[in-house]
């Protein structure tokens, strides 16, 4: 799936502007309640996009640190929202502490956007993760990006995206991958906070039961009425020998 890097879509919006305040450079606009969370130095390219396309939900965002040389491991972050709310700045206000300390410790630092499930049911949100990650593996030259080590971070519905884009990733599933796109990247490790592992074990819940709950509009059905959809969106699915390096965090405020 050609998560070509060109993940920047039709509608590259590369800004050069100088933020005086913090030092920060920026490629882009980057939003006044973030730029105190990074380094003075820190380069940002923004509202990439990622899918050929003019959808504010094919965009992305690069940060890298100051100075930056070489090729540097990349962490993704994947926002949270019921799958319907949020977009790629979302959870950073109350992770400001983590997402420093990933420019701190010399990574690279990518937020993305996806559709959401009021606009698109399952799988568009995993192919459109997919796709920003094959954009970010094919462009890794440009962005001085290591393409051989992804690591992916996600909250809630990111954290379930996470997971299932790092578990699933060695699957080549058909249907996680755009129309005549593949996957070229591998992901070396993921954090999930909180993030649902099997829509299965959910069948019986209140809020599953419910056709408008955030379950139900992503699956476009009810998990009971489509089992076959719960199983085949849950993370859970996909564990095998090959995809050790995903783990569960229960929730550490940063």
């Amino acid at each position: 799936m050609k998560k070509n890097k060109s993940k920047i879509s039709g509608v590259t919006t590369i800004l050069l502007c100088i933020f005086l305040c913090g030092s920060i450079i920026s490629k882009g606009q980057m939003p006044a309640s973030l730029k105190d969370f990074f380094p003075p130095g820190t380069s940002v390219y923004e509202n990439i996009s990622y899918a050929d396309d003019t959808s504010r939900k094919h965009l992305l965002d690069i940060y890298l640190p100051p100075n930056a040389t070489g090729s540097l491991p990349v962490v993704v972050w994947i926002h949270g929202g019921a799958w319907m709310l949020n977009d790629k700045h979302a959870d950073m206000g109350y992770m400001k502490n983590t997402v420093r300390s990933f420019i701190d410790s010399g990574y690279a630092f990518a937020t993305i956007n996806y559709r959401y499930s009021t606009d698109a049911v399952f799988p568009a949100q995993i192919q459109d993760c997919n796709q920003a990650l094959e954009y970010l593996y094919d462009h890794s030259g440009e962005y001085k990006l290591d393409k051989n080590r992804f690591a992916l971070i996600g909250f809630s519905a990111g954290g379930h995206l996470a997971s299932l884009q790092a578990l699933s990733n060695n699957n080549q599933v058909k249907d996680f991958l755009p129309p005549g796109n593949k996957i070229s990247f591998k992901i070396k490790a993921a954090i999930d906070f909180y993030g649902p592992a099997d829509f299965i074990a959910l069948i019986g819940m209140a809020n599953v039961t419910d056709p408008k709950s955030p379950v139900a509009l992503l699956l476009g059905a009810l998990p009971i009425d489509r089992p076959d959809l719960a199983k085949r969106a849950s993370p859970s699915t996909y564990i095998d020998k090959k995809r050790s390096s995903i783990f569960d965090h229960p929730g550490r405020k940063g």
